[in-house]
């Protein structure tokens, strides 16, 4: 997942640089000093839950001071005196909340949870008090008025725009009433966002499915292995075999567990995360969740708070992206509703006279790839070891790239997390690349990345940024290394996707970091294209025990098996899209039960089929109510048309890894940052706006057409310099991404 910019996005435009200029009170906090570690990255072995708050404070104090010197200033607004000052304020405070917010999604503890809910509402309270500053707002609204007189560059004047607008955005035009009203929706909404999240990771943690050895048939070993392993850890004894609702756990049990009754008992619980009327009940704070954000939106002069997001967003309109969404809903429903007929003639031989139901899907859809494919996905689980995909990510962006990385040691939050420093072309450090794989009771559930230290400038140098990939990934169990599924495969090349528009940062301003959020996936889903394409496979797939490169045989099942089960993952995809979207077009709240009003937008009024539930549901949707993606889960759907689009430039050129191409997504793309929208970025490195054609033949749902006038075969070269670069302009930024649990 994407969780942008931090795991709580109230704060996005304090994100900054490394380091605090101030002395420590007991000579003890972290936060209170310049640290003096490896490569910048922050002092974990000395940081304590205890720290935040105090920091929190400090941070606080020091950000308003800089406020103060900006709005009580005699001389005149100007560029410098007032735009640049506010773009430089708060990095103390911005430093202090990357660690929390990021630790708190990938080690939190009770301590930390404390702090959270203490610190959160507190937080939203201090941005407010500066966005809605009347005086600040006049000062910058000044120098804004008087723009076309000034002598900005491209980048000062996007700066401009974009502080004015986000001042806007946070309600500097209210009036007094409006203002406080404002602030209290917001700090109500931060305290919702922590009780959601911390009543999700209780549900992940509390269910276990506890069995015996007669219980499971169907079971491959290395499952069994993990299982058993599980059940040591949980202490229930060496006849026990535990499976949770964790997607290693949860997924391959679906997925070959022979007992029906079981596969329903697994996947219920898992669909009634905080649907069940006890302290963990998300229903009453998905309610919340409408009311105030429907509210907000009205405050801010929108109809719905779908509305309000979607205007900063590339989309710009709500009309636009039910436009895409509903253009690919009934093909994909279609197609789906074919792949259920295709298991439900082996399921009638199984089970006749019962009907098919969504925990069977998994089970019978592995039983259909292995009738119609001859594959099994446990035949390929033993070429994606976890070393071996992250040495083939490492082999794709040296390919593309140039770039390599170097294991390193320095601090970690935990002892599974391990470090790399990434080397440029030319030997220049790009930054610091941490990963934390496996699944553990303080770590939220899904996938995500995100920065420890935000790239930035100080005394005119370039920070290098330190960022962090956090998944949950199947363990090593049985004396074997951690065995990858595909879709784990897939995962990593997204978050590293991800990972690479951080490390590829080259910003001028802090507040330029930030891409429209229908943008931001676009350079981690293009990743995905690479993993399974055969010269990649050929590079990293390679038995775990004889050395053995993944077989050709193999290689042309998975081809061929590409397009297997899209219409589900499509369809389960849009669906929890089409409710997000639904859910925030509400205009007047009044009280309502977010399981039947889902059932009614997909259900009833679209004809999802009962085989399938949307990917997420209201009560555990945690990208939309504590995860920063609040009408916007069509992110995906969106940067799918983008991603498909551009690696269309590859295929084109007859080599997937053209470093001249490579080099233009590079400096047009993941070295821009918000110092263009997105559509322009776009088109300098594409040529032209994105042609939906390619998502849809990738997802089956078209066949690729006969080159015509208007195909992809006769599009014009992607403009790519004639040598290759050995780094980024030092002038052109990049974006900010940051990744969601799960997509």
């Amino acid at each position: 997942m994407k969780r942008i910019a931090g795991l709580f996005p109230s704060l996005l435009l304090f994100v900054s640089a490394v380091g605090c200029d101030s002395t420590d009170r007991g000579g003890e906090n972290p936060f209170f000093t310049a640290w003096d570690t490896p490569y910048g990255v922050p002092p974990f072995d000395r940081i304590r839950a205890g720290h935040f708050m105090p920091a929190f404070e400090r941070g606080m104090s020091l950000m308003d001071a800089e406020i103060d010197a900006i709005v009580s200033s005699c001389d005149e607004p100007t560029f410098e005196n007032t735009v640049l000052a506010y773009d430089e304020a708060g990095k103390m405070l911005a430093q202090t909340r990357l660690v929390f917010e990021m630790l708190c999604g990938a080690e939190i503890d009770d301590e930390l949870r404390a702090v959270q809910e203490r610190a959160m509402p507190m937080l939203a309270a201090h941005a407010d008090r500066i966005r809605l500053n009347d005086k600040l707002f006049a000062r910058i609204e000044a120098v804004y008025d008087r723009r076309a007189e000034l002598d900005l560059d491209a980048e000062q004047q996007r700066l401009l725009q974009k502080t004015y607008d986000g001042f806007v955005r946070s309600g500097a035009l209210l009036d007094a009433a409006g203002k406080a009203r404002l602030a209290a929706i917001n700090e109500e909404l931060s305290v919702a966002a922590v009780k959601f999240g911390n009543n999700l990771l209780a549900e992940n943690n509390g269910f276990v499915l506890e069995l015996g050895a007669e219980q499971l048939d169907g079971l491959p070993a290395g499952v069994r292995d993990a299982a058993r392993e599980k059940a040591d850890e949980l202490g229930l004894g060496g006849d026990k075999w535990a499976f949770t609702l964790h997607k290693p756990s949860l997924l391959p049990f679906l997925t070959y567990a022979k007992s029906r009754d079981l596969r329903e008992r697994i996947y219920k619980a898992y669909l009634n995360r905080g649907n069940n009327g006890d302290e963990h009940d998300n229903k009453q704070l998905v309610n919340d969740f409408v009311r105030l954000r429907a509210e907000k939106a009205r405050l801010l002069g929108y109809p719905s708070y779908a509305a309000y997001v979607v205007d900063g967003e590339m989309a710009r309109t709500t009309d636009a992206v039910y436009g895409l969404l509903e253009e690919l809903w009934t093909p994909a429903l279609e197609r789906a509703k074919g792949e259920l007929a295709e298991m439900e003639e082996l399921f009638r031989k199984d089970h006749p006279g019962q009907t098919f139901a969504s925990w069977d899907w998994w089970y019978y859809a592995e039983k259909l790839r292995k009738k119609n494919y001859a594959l099994d996905e446990e035949m390929l689980r033993p070429y994606f070891s976890l070393e071996n995909v992250q040495s083939g990510i490492f082999f794709l962006a040296n390919r593309l790239y140039g770039i390599t990385f170097r294991p390193i040691v320095v601090p970690v939050y935990h002892p599974e997390a391990t470090a790399y420093e990434v080397l440029d072309l030319d030997e220049t450090r790009l930054g610091v690349l941490y990963f934390d794989y496996f699944p553990r009771a303080g770590k939220s559930q899904g996938a995500w990345c995100g920065n420890y230290v935000e790239q930035v400038y100080a005394n005119g140098a370039r920070v290098a940024p330190v960022v962090s990939i956090v998944c949950n990934f199947t363990r090593p169990a049985g004396g074997a290394p951690a065995l990858l599924t595909l879709d784990e495969t897939e995962t990593l090349f997204h978050e590293f996707g991800h990972a690479l528009h951080f490390l590829f940062h080259d910003v001028k301003y802090r507040g330029l970091t930030e891409v429209e959020g229908d943008f931001v996936e676009l350079p981690s889903q293009i990743m995905e294209n690479w993993a399974f394409e055969p010269e990649m496979l050929r590079s990293y797939a390679t038995h775990y025990r004889t050395g053995e490169t993944i077989p050709k045989h193999l290689v042309d099942k998975l081809r061929r098996s590409a397009l297997f089960n899209q219409g589900f993952a499509t369809t389960e995809l849009l669906a929890a899209s089409l409710s997000d979207m639904d859910i925030h077009s509400i205009g007047a709240y009044e009280p309502f039960d977010p399981i039947a009003f889902e059932r009614n937008a997909l259900n009833e009024r679209r004809g999802l089929i009962p085989q399938i539930e949307p990917r997420y549901r209201y009560p555990y949707f945690s990208h939309i109510f504590d995860g920063g993606y609040s009408a916007g889960y069509y992110f995906y759907t969106w940067a799918a048309v983008l991603d498909k689009d551009a690696f269309e430039a590859f295929r084109e050129s007859g080599d997937l890894f053209d470093r001249r191409i490579a080099a233009a997504f590079r400096r047009e793309v993941l070295a821009r940052g918000g110092s263009r929208d997105g559509m322009s970025m776009y088109r300098a490195f594409r040529g032209q706006e994105p042609d939906k054609t390619a998502l849809l033949v990738a997802r089956g749902l078209m066949e690729r057409p006969a080159a015509e006038p208007d195909s992809l075969a006769l599009r014009p070269p992607v403009p790519v310099p004639t040598t290759v670069p050995t780094t980024a302009p030092t002038t052109a930024p990049t974006t900010a991404p940051t990744t969601a649990p799960e997509r």
